[in-house]
């Protein structure tokens, strides 16, 4: 195939020839006799986007689940209002809630919303899951209870902590079709995706192999997870790095966190360090100090990071995979709840590239919108949902906000660039990029590309 007239991101207006998935020519070429070509307008072309940190199986489930937090859930009568308005029988599964709503209920709590069928609710931590009473009780009948599962007084709460995989075998359940959810962010112009969900296993790898084989799943697949992805076939995805999940409440032994990370070096692999919190970040820098950190190694989110903190990360050579559109969805909340003296040191990205540290971006979806576009804005503005800024010195230009989804997933220091010999996966928008930088969102994208193959093209 041949795009034509197209203003290809780092090289100015050209054409450019794909063969056998791959970008074989770049200059002002003639079509092939029966060559296929498409007009690109002069218009941008990008390379594809590649979301760093996601969710894929819990965003497949997200349009068959009830959302039960804000801002469309804000309390009691509006939980309740949400349930009852579900018709049928059996199961019923809500996510994204939060403690604002009406804290963290019990099963007989919840009992009063709906008490006829068996409900679980995932606070949109991810970590801990709230079943009503009926729910509870057929788990129970199906597998012994695991030692996530809260008890009181001599009774089991309702409180599940994670115990997914417990979860998952109590109710039979199966990983979801990727199909629909591949094409949404297809649309995007994303071709690339990390998948950073702590449990990835064998079994979750073969059925993202499956997914792929099947052609339902069209972007590129690093999956993060356990050691145990180390010995799965991986033909159809690339291993990523061991995922660590910490949570301030609840950290692990130091020792065997260690003990984790030295695994995982040796597996030629990083590890990933889930940190929010200020405590997390301060455990994270230690475990990775004390093991020898790999260039390999990164910090998931980074939600609060002192200057001591991020002069650590540039001493240590770790990388940042961030999620900008945090401080867009979340940070009137933020605002709200966060100590003041960390409100500087939320979500910081110019930082981290002043100081020389390699910095992506990532969704977090389906805990955040999985909308590139929507973050790469908030990365430019820093403006809340209510218009307030939080850090006008973390802000980043158009052309930093888009490199943070141009990184290679594999190595967030390099760039991505379109050259010939490398895979098509290509992103065309309907504007050049003089105009689309100043107003980006997800509109712009006109058509996607993997090797070479268009998967998605806007309506006429």
């Amino acid at each position: 195939m041949l795009i034509q007239n197209a203003e290809i991101y780092g090289h100015g207006t050209a054409d450019l020839r794909i063969r056998d998935g791959h970008i074989a020519e770049i200059g002002q070429l003639i079509p092939h006799a029966d060559e296929p070509t498409r007009n690109a307008y002069n218009n941008a072309l990008l390379p594809g986007l590649h979301d760093h940190h996601i969710h894929l199986a819990a965003l497949a489930v997200r349009t068959a689940s009830i959302i039960c937090g804000p801002p469309e859930v804000c309390n009691e009568v509006e939980l309740s209002t949400r349930f009852l308005s579900h018709q049928g029988k059996g199961w019923l599964r809500g996510i994204l809630y939060h403690e604002s709503v009406m804290g963290l209920p019990t099963a007989t709590q919840l009992d009063r919303i709906i008490a006829h069928r068996p409900v679980r609710i995932q606070h949109r931590s991810g970590r801990m899951w709230l079943l009503n009473s009926l729910a509870l009780a057929e788990l129970l009948a199906k597998a012994a209870p695991p030692p996530g599962l809260e008890r009181a007084n001599g009774q089991y709460t309702g409180r599940l902590f994670d115990e997914d995989a417990w979860l998952q075998t109590a109710l039979s359940s199966t990983p979801p079709p990727f199909a629909a959810i591949s094409a949404q962010l297809a649309a995007h112009g994303i071709t690339g995706l990390t998948d950073m969900t702590p449990r990835n296993d064998r079994q979750i790898a073969a059925h993202f192999a499956a997914e792929m084989a099947s052609g339902a799943l069209h972007q590129r697949i690093i999956l993060a997870g356990t050691l145990d992805l180390a010995t799965a076939p991986s033909s159809a995805w690339q291993c990523g790095p061991a995922k660590l999940h910490l949570h301030e409440n609840a950290l692990p032994d130091l020792d065997a966190t260690i003990t984790f990370i030295t695994s995982a070096h040796h597996q030629n692999r990083g590890v990933a360090v889930h940190c929010t919190s200020e405590v997390e970040m301060i455990f994270a820098l230690a475990a990775l100090e004390s093991a020898g950190a790999s260039p390999k190694d990164r910090i998931e989110h980074a939600g609060i990071t002192s200057d001591a903190m991020l002069q650590d990360i540039a001493r240590l050579g770790l990388s940042v995979v961030s999620q900008p559109h945090f401080i867009a969805e979340k940070g009137d909340a933020y605002l709200r709840d966060v100590e003041p003296r960390h409100h500087v040191a939320l979500y910081r990205l110019a930082s981290f590239a002043r100081a020389g540290v390699p910095l992506a971006a990532g969704s977090d979806a389906p805990f955040a919108s999985a909308d590139p576009w929507a973050s790469m804005a908030a990365a430019i503005s820093r403006q809340t949902s209510s218009g307030q800024i939080i850090g006008s010195d973390e802000a980043l230009t158009p052309e930093a906000a888009l490199a943070l989804y141009l990184a290679d997933p594999l190595n967030l220091a390099r760039q991505r660039r379109i050259h010939v010999g490398a895979p098509a996966d290509l992103c065309l928008l309907d504007k050049p990029w003089h105009i689309a930088r100043n107003n980006l969102n997800s509109t712009l994208v006109r058509a996607s590309f993997i090797a070479g193959n268009c998967v998605y093209q806007a309506p006429s």
